[in-house]
């Protein structure tokens, strides 16, 4: 039971990063219809620039949790702005294609800069301790990455159903063209939602560098298992998100345990099965 335990906190821990990417990923979709290829490299530049500023703040990690997802805000609000933007009319390949090319770009920058080699942190302090509970001693690090998820799932859903930004956002979703014709400033809507989203994957990355390591192809690893929950979940459903990465980190962790062999096909099997009995998701909406 003690084994159990320990692989139900482990899915639990996953399953809260693998929140904070896919969440930023879903509003981005939901509400601008892009796939974003690139929001994947926007949570290594996360893990990168956190490495890079603890190194030389003797390992402030709060610190590096202020800093860093405002640094990929404004990274990507540009990328919206002078790229994304100009290429949206052109419709989805040529938006898929560009972000493409920019996580390519980013990939050859972050090897070129810090080396195609892991770089470990070590955190200090109560994150780095191991707490006792149930005769099991556990990391509380791990604890924290899955309260973070939490905590930024709650915030998501009180600004998406309470504030008149998140009425905004909802109302833009549905029709754009009707919130423009209200008067409310569309395209600077979409880039703060846009720029939030890359926030919200460097936060992701920032406290992903310490639990797995921060290496060049983190990237490509955390991207497949991110569109497979908005596939389960839903596209565009935050909710949605919030279920598939409990049943994905869950999934993968006690995979693992179980059926080792199995563990990355367990995945894939889940979403096909979503598939075939639900297209649009768990808590999508039919098209």
């Amino acid at each position: 039971m003690s084994e159990f335990l320990v692989f139900f906190l482990h899915g639990l821990a996953y399953a809260g990063l693998l929140f904070l990417v896919s969440a930023g990923l879903t509003l981005v979709f939901g509400m601008m219809n892009v796939l974003n290829f690139a929001h994947a490299a926007m949570y290594m530049l996360g893990a990168y620039f956190s490495y890079t500023l603890m190194l030389h703040t003797q390992g402030q990690l709060w610190l590096s949790i202020i800093v860093c997802p405002i640094a990929l805000f404004i990274i990507g609000a540009l990328i919206e702005r002078f790229l994304l933007r100009r290429v949206h009319a052109y419709g989805h390949v040529s938006e898929l294609l560009l972000t493409f090319g920019l996580a390519y770009i980013i990939t050859e920058l972050v090897k070129w800069y810090w080396g195609n080699y892991p770089l470990a942190l070590n955190i200090g302090g109560f994150l780095g301790e191991t707490i006792q509970f149930l005769g099991l001693s556990y990391p509380v690090y791990r604890i924290f990455v899955f309260a973070c998820g939490a905590l930024v799932a709650i915030i998501l859903a009180v600004i998406l159903q309470k504030t008149r930004l998140g009425i905004i956002i909802r109302a833009a979703v549905n029709d754009n063209e009707m919130v423009d014709a209200l008067g409310v400033n569309v395209p600077l809507v979409f880039m703060g939602v846009f720029a939030f989203g890359a926030a919200l994957s460097g936060f992701a990355g920032v406290i992903a560098g310490p639990l797995l390591s921060t290496y060049p192809g983190m990237a490509n690893d955390i991207l497949v298992d991110a569109f497979v929950v908005i596939v389960v979940g839903g596209f565009g459903s935050l909710a949605g998100a919030v279920i598939a990465s409990l049943i994905i980190g869950e999934l993968q962790s006690f995979g693992a345990l179980l059926f080792p062999k199995l563990s990355i096909a367990l995945v894939y099997l889940l979403m096909v099965v979503v598939l075939i009995l639900k297209p649009s998701g768990l808590f999508g909406e039919e098209q």
